[in-house]
């Protein structure tokens, strides 16, 4: 049986937190399938970054190291992805749903031939019957939302290989192994599988600006959903959140709504949080937006109804109006806090 694959995004040295939580996730996938986790960094300086890698459970670390791979550009990557998959031939090949992986796996998928299945919030092994009666064993199963959220759809793809999926950032748990893999790396030939026409594209000026809002990062999320009422009463959350320390996060339904920023929803369709407290205000706790954050070690949630479905995850339900609710708990933590 054919390996699993993890393109490994590297900026500045650093291996992307997605790329962690592929390799995870891979060592659970590998084990059902019985075969090897390998890893392909592409980059430049790429000096001992097997060891983190191997630390996630890679058993073969592929090494793309050239200075013209760096800073990222489209088309020597994907020539050198392409062609390690071509001599690798793995039967699973995972990328991050980065602004990287979205544009480098639909490219490698299309020259491979192959299938890909985009924006994956959960990914299981599994057998398959179709309706002519063939069986297909030890199958993908590449899981994500589709129409607009509102359903989970589970793709297969039993006749290509190999089955192909961007995975988003933050759904899959980032555990390092207590010893790393004992591993082998692989240097790769660079010169073997890129062209002068790869470099057409030069980079005059390249400006990275630090993401300004990092709910995925934070240890506590201060959450509104259109029970909110108001962007105004929005801004409770936001006094809430400074007491706490916390970060404030939204339902799509709130975004919608114009409550709240695009780059603060929380679910299916936005980013997916497992903070130590998740503070949930007005969210009547719809599958797409607890999604992404059922995994959060305790949740408060703050609801006029008491019947709303978040209360059946929630671990406290305070059944009231937070107008009156927020002020009370920012008063008590004050007060206990000194």
């Amino acid at each position: 049986m054919n390996n699993i694959l993890v393109y490994c995004e590297i900026e500045n040295g650093r291996v992307a937190d997605v790329s962690l939580e592929l390799l995870t996730k891979g060592r659970g996938l590998a084990a059902q399938l019985g075969c090897k986790v390998e890893a392909l960094a592409v980059g430049s300086k790429l000096s001992d970054v097997e060891k983190e890698l191997m630390r996630y459970g890679a058993h073969i670390v592929h090494v793309a190291d050239d200075e013209r791979l760096d800073p990222f550009r489209t088309l020597p990557h994907a020539a050198i992805i392409t062609g390690v998959i071509k001599t690798e031939q793995p039967q699973i090949v995972l990328f991050g749903a980065t602004s990287v992986g979205r544009d480098l796996a639909p490219r490698v998928s299309s020259a491979l031939k192959s299938g890909l299945t985009a924006d994956c919030t959960s990914l299981e092994i599994g057998n398959h019957t179709d309706a002519k009666g063939n069986s297909y064993t030890n199958l993908l199963y590449q899981i994500r939302p589709a129409f607009g959220g509102n359903i989970i759809a589970t793709i297969i793809n039993p006749d290509h290989r190999p089955q192909m999926a961007t995975v988003r950032e933050g759904v899959m748990k980032k555990e390092p192994l207590p010893a790393p893999v004992q591993g082998d790396v692989k240097k790769v030939e660079v010169k073997k599988y890129l062209q002068d026409a790869d470099f057409a594209v030069r980079i005059i000026e390249r400006h990275i600006e630090d993401r300004k809002i990092d709910i995925k990062g934070a240890s506590i999320v201060v959450a509104g959903g259109y029970g909110v009422g108001s962007k105004e009463n929005f801004k409770q959350l936001f006094d809430l959140a400074a007491v706490l320390g916390a970060e404030v996060g939204a339902s799509r339904a709130a975004v919608d709504a114009g409550f709240a920023d695009n780059a603060r929803q929380v679910g299916q369709t936005g980013v997916t949080v497992r903070p130590k407290l998740y503070i949930a205000c007005g969210i009547s706790g719809q599958i797409q937006h607890t999604a992404g954050m059922d995994q959060s070690a305790i949740v408060i949630s703050i609801n006029t109804d008491a019947n709303a479905p978040i209360n059946q995850l929630a671990d406290y339900a305070i059944v009231g109006d937070m107008n009156e609710v927020i002020p009370k708990m920012m008063k008590s933590y004050r007060e206990n806090s000194r």
